[in-house]
């Protein structure tokens, strides 16, 4: 799908790849990046893309979350959280590739499972990340 009309656009600068760092324009995100050990790193105090695109995918569900309940006259609980887990490994069928997939666990304080359900399939239709990953990983998202 294309995009109408961009609202936002972040930039972001990775210099050195998985061992090196990653800043945004306007300062705001400086991080330092390491390769993971599971991946044959030497692991380190920096973060990686996995985790990262993790935390973007947890707050802007969050977001997605609030916009669909307000449309739905319904109060997003101010505790309601994600956790995601972005797995990486070799793609099947395709030698030498690498994929992700994600693993979301959201909980709703307060909301009864059916509602909660009902709300988080609906905020995964208009998710910007949802709808960049859809037929293209595997996400799974459960109510816990």
């Amino acid at each position: 799908m294309a995009l109408d009309k961009a609202l936002y656009t972040a930039t972001a600068t990775a210099t050195g790849g998985r061992t090196g760092t990653a800043k945004s324009s306007d300062g705001k995100l400086v991080v330092n990046l390491s390769t993971p050990r599971e991946l044959g790193g030497a692991g380190g105090d920096g973060t990686n893309p996995e985790q990262m695109f993790a935390a973007g995918y947890s707050a802007c569900f969050i977001g997605a979350l609030k916009a669909v309940g307000a449309a739905q006259k319904l109060k997003v609980p101010d505790d309601v959280s994600i956790t995601s887990e972005v797995a990486i490994g070799p793609m099947a069928g395709k030698a030498g590739a690498f994929s992700i997939s994600v693993a979301m666990k959201i909980s709703l304080p307060g909301f009864e499972r059916a509602a909660a359900e009902a709300l988080v399939a609906a905020a995964h239709e208009v998710c910007p990340y949802s709808n960049a990953t859809r037929g293209n990983i595997d996400v799974t998202l459960t109510v816990v």
